[in-house]
């Protein structure tokens, strides 16, 4: 069943590589970056295709024309089939590719969550679909630093796109949730983590496009004090440090649903619980839930 699944998945995204060299060399790639393969690099895929050099799985990266932005669109539309449900939830995060050489678009050191620490290495902040039937990557988008953006020549050797300027990971974060939003993905919720929970421009889009979310905060960030908050000030309008808002004697905070699920069922056993779920979804973290105008009272 596996197999039939994943040429279905080949099949329906073949049409963007054009000619057939290029869509032979992309089923080759897809089935070595699956296979239980050591290191992922162009001659050891190659070795495992039983192709005599790795030219023409490295020709498929860096020349071949295809289609990369209508392949992400075709798994969106598969994902949204396989795994679309009412429960889903866009999970956003960053992760870091160990390079040797700083030849690769974005490359330097900086800091990768992947090792700790920093290295030489490439970042990319990903977009995932989870929901109660399985979930998935469905969207990237790379991160170029400064010293990237402002040398055009060492971006043209990189192949990297005419215009592309600096983002920060944030405005790149709202990038995916924007293409998200257009795509046919099914997700009332979004999470992530305080690289993205700290930026209010960030959370200003989920709250107009009514979404809920789920982000870390730093614990000295300040924010609205919830009507549940504890103290000789509860109730008070104002704001407050995160960590006062969330680790009250009593163990209480407020959230607020989107509209849409402020009374479902789903919304509702937030309030049962010693954990943040949230339609299946569980964060271990002591993190913000706000969004939608509903209130209901969480409890940790």
């Amino acid at each position: 069943m596996w197999a039939s699944e994943l040429e279905e998945a080949l099949l329906r995204v073949g049409h963007r590589f054009g000619r057939a060299d290029p869509r032979r060399r992309m089923r080759a790639y897809v089935h070595g970056l699956l296979a239980p393969v050591g290191r992922k690099s162009s001659w050891q895929l190659a070795e495992h295709a039983a192709h005599g050099t790795p030219h023409g799985l490295q020709n498929l990266l860096n020349r071949a024309r295809w289609d990369a932005a209508g392949v992400r669109d075709d798994v969106q539309a598969y994902v949204t089939e396989q795994l679309g449900e009412d429960d889903g939830v866009l999970v956003i995060d960053e992760t870091g590719f160990l390079k040797q050489r700083e030849t690769s678009a974005g490359a330097q050191r900086q800091y990768s969550g992947t090792v700790g620490r920093a290295k030489n290495c490439q970042v990319a902040v990903f977009a995932a679909c989870a929901s109660s039937r399985g979930r998935t990557l469905v969207d990237r988008e790379v991160y170029l630093p400064k010293s990237w953006t402002s040398d055009r020549e060492r971006c043209q050797a990189a192949k990297v796109p005419v215009g592309r300027g600096f983002a920060t990971k944030a405005e790149l974060a709202r990038v995916l949730v924007a293409r998200a939003r257009s795509s046919p993905l099914p997700f009332p919720w979004v999470t992530a983590d305080a690289l993205y929970g700290q930026d209010g421009h960030f959370r200003r889009m989920l709250e107009e496009a009514e979404l809920g979310y789920v982000r870390a905060v730093a614990k000295s960030q300040q924010v609205n004090r919830t009507m549940a908050a504890c103290g000789p000030r509860a109730g008070q309008p104002g704001r407050c440090r995160a960590d006062q808002a969330l680790t009250c004697p009593t163990g209480a905070a407020v959230i607020r649903p989107p509209p849409d699920t402020a009374n479902t069922n789903a919304a509702r056993t937030v309030t049962n619980n010693r954990h943040m779920t949230v339609r299946q979804f569980t964060t271990r973290k002591k993190m913000l839930l706000n969004s939608g105008n509903s209130e209901l009272q969480l409890e940790y």
